[in-house]
């Protein structure tokens, strides 16, 4: 391949998406599924392109996913994210716009832990007085 491969590695909730960026023609693969086949809904898919809306390359570059853990909208978050690190290693002069959209921060938010005695982290079992 003489094509550059660029890579962002993308983090959301429990889910990481590892992608390989490369000029091509608008082709989104994702665990070797088109985007349309992979994430149902509209949502979802709009979530994923958002940094290629952003920097107006939409059809510029050839997109390789390889996403793991996590739910449907954790992996489309984190896809994301990745896609905006390799679209950041590719050319550094979009740090500006994809900063101004919040493309490049990792969303911190984790589900909290179980704790013990009770049903969830926080839900407690049924108080009863008598």
């Amino acid at each position: 391949m003489s094509e550059e491969i660029h890579q962002g590695t993308g983090r959301r909730k429990r889910s990481v998406a590892r992608v390989r960026l490369q000029l091509g023609e608008g082709l989104i693969l994702v665990n070797k599924k088109s985007i349309d086949e992979y994430f149902p809904r509209e949502s979802l898919k709009q979530i994923v392109r958002q940094p290629l809306d952003v920097t107006q390359s939409l059809t510029r570059f050839d997109i390789h996913v390889k996403a793991e853990g996590g739910g449907m909208a954790g992996q489309a978050g984190a896809v994301r994210h990745g896609i905006a690190r390799a679209l950041l290693d590719l050319d550094a002069s979009l740090r500006e716009p994809l900063r101004k959209h919040g493309l490049l921060t990792r969303d911190p938010r984790e589900k909290e832990s179980k704790k013990y005695g009770r049903k969830r982290a926080r839900k407690a079992f049924q108080f009863s007085k008598r």
